[in-house]
């Protein structure tokens, strides 16, 4: 696809350590995204945090994870940098619909999903409508569930760096990860949704699915891929008995449970979960 669009002028902060590239997947619409390592491809989905972003998500993941395949974390349409065109609506199924856009515009056909919370609704949604190019999944705090007391509170996030730090320390154990440097980062990229005037349509949209378009266990229970769960015991965003739901699901699902860990298993437990990943894909093949 010709560029069109314009490519923003915009550095990833050098605290993430990832470099930019761009992509056009539709008209009037340039994905942001990022790209390490080579081999089987493996598409990266975050969450829908405030602020999130596709560094955000995984700066401490890809490095190591790039060992096993061609990494590559996408901002979805509504969140970080990637641009949209007038008139972009958001979903669930929007947003796996741009997943596949963007498989197609790097020439991919078949991937790997690893996604967390959103993410990982996302990849189980990509999994019911586009079996046919999919490899396998690796979920965190799978997103979809129903609605607890902290997942209200995204549905309002208090845009003030105090709002980011709340919101950032109900995802971990370990309040120490939530520093002064990621907090002003957060909230940044807080700041650029609300000035792009997306961040409520993205929330409504995400709010709205979990009862207009729960997943298909119907259709999960019949899923032919290799699926790797994981979750912290101490998430109070998606509680730990969501994995075990999709667990008597799904045939050819595993899980890895971490103690005293929150809803931020990728980073919380960065190093472990990294070789958790790494050793899961290579006994299906995949890298090492």
């Amino acid at each position: 696809m010709t560029l069109t669009v314009p490519t923003p002028d915009y550095t990833t902060d050098a605290f993430f350590g990832l470099e930019d590239r761009w992509v056009q997947t539709a008209p009037g619409e340039l994905t942001h995204y990022h790209e390490l390592g080579e081999g089987a491809p493996i598409l990266f989905l975050h969450g829908s945090g405030t602020g999130v972003t596709a560094a955000a998500n995984w700066w401490l993941n890809l490095p190591d994870l790039s060992a096993a395949g061609r990494c590559i974390a996408i901002d979805s349409i509504g969140y970080g940098q990637t641009v949209v065109a007038d008139g972009t609506a958001y979903g669930i199924r929007e947003w796996v619909r741009h997943a596949v856009r963007v498989l197609d515009a790097l020439g991919i056909d078949k991937t790997w999903i690893v996604g967390n919370s959103l993410g990982g609704w996302l990849a189980f949604q990509f999994a019911i409508d586009f079996p046919e190019r999919l490899s396998g999944i690796v979920s965190m705090g799978t997103g979809g569930a129903k609605l607890t007391g902290a997942l209200k509170s995204h549905a309002n996030p208090v845009l003030t760096p105090e709002g980011i730090r709340q919101t950032l320390e109900s995802f971990v154990v370990d309040k120490s990860l939530v520093t002064d440097e990621l907090v002003e980062l957060r909230y940044r990229s807080a700041l650029n949704d609300t000035a792009s005037d997306r961040l409520a349509a993205v929330v409504a949209a995400r709010d709205r699915d979990r009862t207009a378009l729960p997943l298909d266990f119907d259709v999960l229970a019949h899923l032919d891929v290799p699926v790797l769960l994981v979750h912290g015991v101490q998430d109070v965003v998606i509680p730990v008995s969501r994995t075990w739901e999709l667990l008597n699901i799904i045939p050819h699902a595993d899980a890895h449970i971490f103690s005293q860990c929150g809803h931020w298993s990728q980073v919380e437990r960065a190093a472990e979960f990294n070789d958790v990943i790494v050793r899961w894909l290579a006994a299906r093949g995949i890298g090492a």
